[in-house]
Order: C-alpha cells, then sequence, then structure tokens
C-alpha cells in the first residue's frame, strides 16, 4: 500500500526515525499504512543516504530507444530512403548486417521512421475465405513448385507496353526469372523455360493461373502446348481456380512489389534494369516466412537435370497408342476415339478397367475413359490427376480439340 498523499516527506522522517530502534517493525508499518516491503525499503536507503535517500527518484528508465544518437538515426533514415517500400523489420536486418547485432530494437525502428513520416499505415481488411488449389500441394522444399505468372503491363516512357514474365520457386521466395519477352506466345515462354531448365533443373510442379499459354478455357483439361511439354518432362500441373488470384498470393504480392518499384518509375524493357531488381530481391531484401534471410540462402538448384524434351513418353507395362497430330485421335482395339490435338505427336497409356472402360493417360494425368460400346471418350475433371481418384464429367468430347 501506497503513502498518503499529503505530508509524504514529515510521514516518511517521522517513520524512519522510528523504524531505526522499532521493537516491533511490523506493527511500525500496520501503524503507517504501509506494507512492511515499503517500509524496509525506505529504512534502508535513510540508513544508506541518510535524509536525502528519502526523496522520491526518477521513474525514467537509465537508457531510452529515444534517445538513440543522431549517427544511429541518420543510418536509419538512409537505408529506409534507399529502400523505401521496406519496413521496419527489413531495415533492421540491414543495419544489422552493416553494423552487428547489437543495434536499436525493432521499436526504435518503427518510431524513427514514424517521427521521419517514412511509414504509412498498414490498411487492414477482412478475412475472407481463401480456397485451395486443385491439388492443395505446399512447398516443402526448393523445387517443389514454381510459380509462374505475367506482371500486368505498363508502358515505359516511351508509351511502350512492358509485361515482363515473372518465374518464382514457392519455397524459397527466389525470383528466378524476370523478364520481357516479345511476345506472350508458347514458343518464347517455352524458350525461357529451356533456359530456366538448363540453370536450375526441372521442378515437381508448376502453378499457373488460367489464362494462355499456361492454360486454355476450352481445351481439354485446360492443356495447352506449352503445359503438355512440362508434363511430357515429368513436371506436375497445378492452377489457381479462375478468379482467385489469392489462390498464388505470394506471387502476387511479388508483383506488388514490381509495381511499386519499376512500373511506378516507368522502366521500360530493359533487361539489365530487371536484373538489378532481382538480384536485390534474391540477395538483399530479407523475406520474414524466412526467418529474415534471403531467398539466395535458402534456394538450391534441383537434382532433377534437364535433359532436353523425350521423343516420347514411356508407360511401362501399360498399352501405349501414339494420338494423331492432325486429327487428335487414337486408335484402340480397332476404334478411333477424339481425345484432343493438344496432345496430337504424343502417346497416350491405356489401362482397361474392370467395368469395361478404358482410363487415358497422358504422363501422370488422367485425361478421361473410352468407352468402347459407344465408341466415345469421356474427359475427366481437372481434379483427376492421381490414379484411380478421377472425377468423370458427364459431358463426351465429340472431336479434336
Amino acid at each position: 500500500m501506497p503513502w498518503k498523499e499529503y505530508q509524504k516527506m514529515d510521514q516518511r522522517m517521522e517513520f524512519v526515525l522510528k523504524a531505526v530502534s522499532a521493537p516491533n517493525f511490523r506493527e511500525l508499518c500496520r501503524e503507517y499504512g504501509i506494507s512492511a516491503k515499503t517500509g524496509y525499503k525506505w529504512r534502508e536507503r535513510f540508513v544508506e543516504h541518510g535524509m536525502a535517500g528519502l526523496a522520491e527518484k526518477s521513474r525514467k528508465p537509465l537508457g531510452h530507444a529515444d534517445e538513440l544518437g543522431e549517427k544511429e538515426v541518420c543510418e536509419i533514415v538512409r537505408l529506409k530512403r534507399a529502400h523505401p517500400h521496406w519496413g521496419p523489420r527489413k531495415i533492421q536486418v540491414l543495419y544489422e548486417r552493416k553494423h552487428g547485432p547489437e543495434g536499436p530494437s525493432e521499436s526504435s525502428f518503427k518510431r524513427v521512421l514514424e517521427r521521419a513520416g517514412l511509414t504509412v499505415a498498414r490498411r487492414v481488411r477482412r478475412s475472407e475465405e481463401a480456397g485451395r488449389l486443385a491439388s492443395g500441394f505446399k512447398a516443402e522444399k526448393a523445387n517443389d513448385v514454381w510459380t509462374v505468372d505475367f506482371k500486368g503491363w505498363w508502358k515505359d516512357q516511351e508509351g511502350l507496353r512492358v509485361e515482363p514474365l515473372t518465374v518464382r520457386d514457392e519455397f524459397s521466395r527466389m525470383l528466378l526469372e524476370m523478364r520481357a519477352l516479345a511476345d506472350g506466345k508458347t514458343e518464347s515462354v517455352r524458350a525461357s523455360f529451356e533456359q530456366l531448365f538448363q540453370t536450375y533443373g526441372l521442378p515437381g510442379a508448376i502453378r499457373s493461373d488460367n489464362g494462355p499459354p499456361f492454360a486454355s478455357t476450352h481445351g481439354l483439361l485446360g492443356l495447352t502446348r506449352l503445359s503438355v511439354w512440362w508434363l511430357a518432362l515429368g513436371i506436375n500441373l497445378e492452377r489457381s481456380r479462375p478468379g482467385c488470384p489469392q489462390d498464388n498470393g505470394a506471387h502476387e504480392r511479388m508483383h506488388l512489389d514490381i509495381r511499386r518499384e519499376l512500373e511506378a518509375g516507368r522502366i521500360g524493357r530493359d533487361q539489365e534494369a530487371f536484373e538489378v531488381w532481382r538480384k536485390e530481391y534474391n540477395t538483399e531484401r530479407p523475406h520474414e516466412a524466412l526467418a529474415m534471410q534471403v531467398p539466395a540462402q535458402v534456394y538450391e538448384p534441383s537434382k532433377r537435370l534437364y535433359e532436353g524434351t523425350p521423343d516420347d513418353i514411356d508407360y511401362g507395362s501399360m498399352t501405349s497408342r501414339r494420338v494423331n497430330k492432325g486429327t487428335g485421335q487414337v486408335r484402340y482395339a480397332g476404334q478411333l476415339y477424339s481425345i484432343s490435338t493438344v496432345v496430337g505427336g504424343w502417346s497416350v497409356g491405356l489401362s482397361p478397367r474392370p467395368d469395361g472402360k478404358v482410363e487415358v493417360w497422358f504422363s501422370k494425368l488422367l485425361l478421361g475413359l473410352l468407352d468402347p460400346p459407344t465408341s466415345s471418350f469421356t474427359a475427366a475433371r481437372p481434379r483427376g490427376e492421381k490414379k484411380g481418384e478421377a472425377d468423370h464429367s458427364s459431358s463426351t468430347a465429340g472431336g479434336a480439340s
């Protein structure tokens, strides 16, 4: 219990004079309405410092973040101006890389940047259903999943359209590619991926949206010539749901950084500028999801080496048939079935089922079922990516697509 507000100093003086020789110290404390702990404190101060020890001591901390020296404050501001879109935590990591870990606390960085007017209050929105990808696979190591997309276009200072292709490793956040291609056609994107595969090896899966050249809204299971090539290399496909950019949210978040730092400056089709930004993103920018490490510290090339495009696909003990490149048809048991021209020129695997129907596989992907009694092919739904777990639609593909 604290001292009464009135006549504090007089009470303390009277108390300590009695306390020096009091036969019952606790009874004396009760008489003055204070705890024994408080009584001992004031008696010890009196014995050690005399009457001067009875004065109130300042509660101000001996050290405080507000007391950062001018040199430290200037360095924090300098780092922030060099990286205007980085938050206090990232700026703190940069500071500690240069000056050692015994620097100011995170709250000090926040306070300095706020007072310098170099922070913007974060907008908070209500949580919404995030949803899941068709496969629901989450990367557990480097090269489990690469994500790919075209950054939304902008115009440079000369009015030319800029729309770079971006490829990123999901686990390590490593930005593998950022390149303004001549166009967005299959040939151009494939050439870029061939170079990536030669440099980094093959990923386990590639995640994209549903736009060309990665996917098609009209083709069999959304396949395109580019995604068929990926399948032929043994790469699984993942796609975000139509109209759900949150399914590839981390990649979209990276695009926001590009918009703020490159698009805002109307950087043109300057590959050298892109490479400078990519290097900073991979080797300097710390990521909270990586315990403030940089992507280059976490990423390592794939052990699956790229050895070029195979001539065809081996299905082992499964029966295989080559799909006609021009018509998209395959012959089985003397009958023609229309599959799709998108897999034309490649072989498909055929696996009879007990119910008389025949599963049609392309690499690891179940395309659908042949029905011999009706000579028809029924496409599988996009979720049927694992053998034995196909969910089939009721529609029949009447011709090549």
